[in-house]
């Protein structure tokens, strides 16, 4: 199976099995698809850096988080369940980076008249 029908296949599977449609996707607008399928496709865990008043923290910029103070004080953790990068292989995680690729590319699409005008507006998620 070539590289675009591995691709292919994902997205089949995430429309039909997992249910995120096109509908579905039309509601992510911050370039979600985007930066999840760059996650997934890099070969090295990626970090974003937030410069606060008194000092610098480094967090995983995977758009679905949620964020809790643990126990006792300490850094925010991650409870997302949909983060699942490190079930996959390099060979899956990039069949679902290219889905997701092609899920933004048929958003950024859907009005049939090329490419739309969307200037994302990444925001800065709070750990605070």
């Amino acid at each position: 199976m070539t590289g675009i029908e591995r691709i292919a296949a994902e997205r089949t599977r995430q429309i039909e099995q997992e249910g995120w449609s096109a509908e579905h996707d039309s509601r992510h607008v911050n370039g979600e698809l985007a930066l999840a399928a760059a996650l997934y496709a890099a070969p090295v865990a990626l970090y974003r850096v937030a410069h606060r008043p008194d000092s610098v923290e480094w967090y995983d910029p995977w758009p679905w988080q949620r964020w809790v103070d643990p126990p006792r004080g300490g850094p925010m953790i991650s409870v997302d369940a949909w983060d699942k990068r490190e079930k996959h292989s390099r060979i899956h995680r990039l069949e679902i980076a290219g889905a997701l690729i092609a899920a933004e590319i048929d958003r950024l699409t859907a009005d049939g008249n090329g490419e739309k005008k969307n200037p994302i507006q990444l925001k800065e998620a709070s750990h605070a």
